[in-house]
């Protein structure tokens, strides 16, 4: 029992949102492509592969960085109880973990067609990279972002096959999407990440904050009317577009305080709403076409 809590508080099993995070890029990403003149099977059958897929891959992903940041989570006490920085669990059983998790993931994936087998593989870099960033580069959200979205144009694919501008330009809005959501998160630990020397936009841009997630949120909801445009959606999904609108710069950004650690977890936390409220709005901009 006590290795399972251990497992458990690895993988973050208990913490939906990293992998709802994971989730949403590609439900959009699925919905937007998907015909709803059609059976509704489908759908539901690609939702649950990819919700499964989102929950094996950041399981994976958490023991990856895990492993890569072992030493630095001994020093920031946020994270310094996790199972391998307190050598709870070894690195090798670690690894033993990830690649179960990975060999599952792969099962999943086999149920979609060839094209988007081959571009999830070819993500895989960019998931089990991504921990070393924060090293090197004071970008290391925008780096989650490109890694992190990348099943929006997966789900697009494992309905059309192909990929046009729509996939993309919704793809490169949800980068942003990330960025900013990742940059609130990531002023939880900037004192300790400061001390330490890892790097981070939380601390590249801690003296204008707000106008940096402005910036990154404006870009996001853009792409959104932008896809709506080129999927020549009616009045109707722009009409609802107020509603991400509102909870990005009214909710998120109004009541964002980054030298408040409960709070920057609380609208972390948030972007899950956020993730449900863009289903809805392509649903609407779907039914209504």
């Amino acid at each position: 029992m006590k290795q399972l809590n251990l497992f458990i508080e690895l993988t973050r099993l208990k913490r939906p949102i990293g992998y709802m995070l994971l989730f949403w890029p590609c439900a959009w990403g699925l919905t937007i492509a998907y015909d709803f003149n059609q059976s509704l099977n489908n759908y539901i059958f690609y939702l649950i592969l990819f919700f499964l897929g989102s929950v094996l891959m950041r399981s994976a992903g958490c023991i990856i960085n895990d492993i890569a940041d072992r030493d630095f989570d001994k020093q920031v006490s946020r994270t310094k109880n996790r199972p391998i920085a307190t050598g709870e669990i070894s690195v090798k059983l670690g690894f033993v973990y990830s690649a179960i998790l990975c060999g599952l993931a792969f099962f999943v994936l086999i149920n979609f067609n060839f094209f988007t087998i081959i571009l999830a593989l070819g993500s895989m870099p960019l998931a089990f990279s991504y921990p070393l960033m924060k090293r090197y580069t004071y970008w290391p959200q925008l780096f989650l972002g490109i890694t992190f979205n990348y099943g929006l144009i997966l789900g697009w694919t494992a309905i059309q096959n192909e990929i046009n501008l729509i996939p993309i330009i919704f793809y490169f809005g949800a980068i942003f999407w990330t960025l900013g959501y990742d940059t609130i998160y990531g002023f939880q630990d900037i004192k300790d990440d400061e001390i330490i020397g890892l790097k981070s936009t939380s601390i590249k841009f801690k003296g204008n904050a707000k106008k940096f997630l402005i910036g990154c949120y404006c870009i996001t909801l853009l792409s959104l009317l932008i896809v709506g445009y080129l999927m020549n959606f009616k009045l109707y999904f722009f009409v609802f577009a107020l509603v991400p609108f509102l909870h990005l710069f009214f909710y998120q950004i109004s009541n964002f305080n980054q030298s408040d650690s409960s709070n920057c977890l609380k609208i972390f936390k948030s972007n899950n709403i956020f993730g449900l409220i863009i289903i809805i709005n392509i649903l609407i901009g779907k039914i209504y076409l």
